[in-house]
């Protein structure tokens, strides 16, 4: 498959984008689907839609690779930018980037965590983080992470809170929620970032509770809306760092 091209204008998304079949020459678009009624209702006057057919939308500014994608005039070899890195997310924030973590063990197998366990130590690497996390607060965005926790909480979650000093260092505004005050909340069932409340990124996690390397991006506002009123109904919720005593 070919790239042809993706929208200039919407770099954080990245996406809508254009492809050729090079065997073939058909066309593939990738971008918003259509669900207005309105819209489809005007569209199917001239073209009905079939079960098995979508209508996607594309701004005027994908013309010129839509031509070129059927003019085969396009350079070959061209490439996207592929999935969104956290760092590139990050980076295009301009106001706030909120996390929530909600299980109670992530991966035990981390040597900072037996070690801890082992002997009580409570250091860990936090340079980088500092370094990343800090420059983006020192330019004006707010940080905030919010931790679900059961209570008693899990050694894991212990061991999470006495190294959280790295958190606070960094610039981030971190808020524990024990989870019998979050029930009757409907929160996403997976921990997400969510970057100036327009992309979501949801990372999954095995039962073992380690890191999958699997993301999800939504950048539809229908998804996005109802996760930011759960978010800060949650906050409010929630207990400071400087406040909270893991039981």
């Amino acid at each position: 498959m070919d790239f042809v091209g993706m929208d200039d204008d919407s770099p954080k998304n990245q996406c809508p984008a254009v492809f050729v079949d090079p065997g073939t020459g058909d066309a593939y678009y990738q971008g918003r689907l259509v669900t207005d009624p309105g819209t489809l209702m005007k569209i199917a006057e001239h073209s009905p839609i079939s079960a098995d057919e979508a209508v996607v939308w594309h701004p005027a500014s994908m013309g010129k690779y839509v031509l070129e994608a059927l003019t085969g005039t396009y350079e070959p070899g061209r490439q996207g930018k592929g999935e969104p890195t956290f760092e590139a997310l990050l980076a295009g924030a301009e106001r706030s980037v909120v996390h929530l973590e909600a299980r109670d063990t992530y991966d035990t197998t981390d040597p900072a965590f037996i070690e801890w366990r082992r002997t009580g130590d409570t250091s860990y690497e936090w340079d980088d983080w500092i370094e990343l996390v800090g420059g983006v607060v020192a330019r004006g965005v707010r940080f905030r992470r919010l931790r679900i926790v059961s209570e008693p909480v899990s050694d894991y979650i212990r061991w999470e809170h006495a190294i959280s000093y790295g958190n606070i260092r960094a610039g981030e505004e971190l808020r524990w929620l024990p989870r019998r005050l979050a029930y009757d909340l409907m929160t996403p069932v997976a921990d997400y970032f969510m970057f100036d409340q327009r992309v979501i990124r949801y990372n999954f996690t095995a039962g073992d509770g380690t890191g999958l390397d699997v993301y999800e991006h939504v950048t539809d506002p229908r998804a996005i809306i109802p996760v930011v009123g759960v978010f800060e109904m949650l906050w409010e919720r929630a207990v400071p760092h400087a406040d909270y005593t893991p039981s």
